[in-house]
């Protein structure tokens, strides 16, 4: 997509089910063996009392936004911060959007913001910077 074809307001929203199958799989790939997120025993005894999703999976459902749907293949990061303000459990439905907070045509840049809902409850809010090709 054009940066000219962006409009500010615009907005993309998916929806993935945490499972278990992708919190073992996001594991693996971040090396990341945190047992809040793997062991049912440790997370009874941890202040939210089951296993968390991991947020960084979470909110890796944003890069698929950007190269996928807004703007679109051949963009690149330039940056993303989050902060990750509830929990997220595993098989819960989780809503990832995006919405286009600024545009610069000249550098080729785009500003989002982003956030995730579960049960209609923020639990990730941030923003990002986005290059067009």
């Amino acid at each position: 997509m054009e940066i000219s074809e962006i409009k500010i307001g615009t907005e993309i929203t998916v929806e993935k089910i945490m499972t278990e199958e992708l919190i073992n799989l996001f594991s693996e790939i971040s090396n990341d063996k945190n047992p809040i997120h793997l062991d049912n025993e440790f997370a009874k005894k941890s202040r939210y009392k089951k296993r968390l999703c991991y947020g960084m999976l979470a909110a890796s459902l944003f890069s698929g936004i950007f190269g996928t749907k807004l703007p679109g293949s051949g963009c690149v990061y330039k940056s993303q911060s989050l902060k990750f303000l509830r929990p997220i459990h595993i098989d819960d439905l989780l809503f990832a959007t995006v919405v286009v907070k600024e545009l610069d045509i000249k550098k080729k840049i785009v500003k989002f913001d982003t956030f995730c809902k579960v049960n209609n409850k923020k639990v990730i809010s941030g923003s990002s910077e986005i290059f067009i090709p």
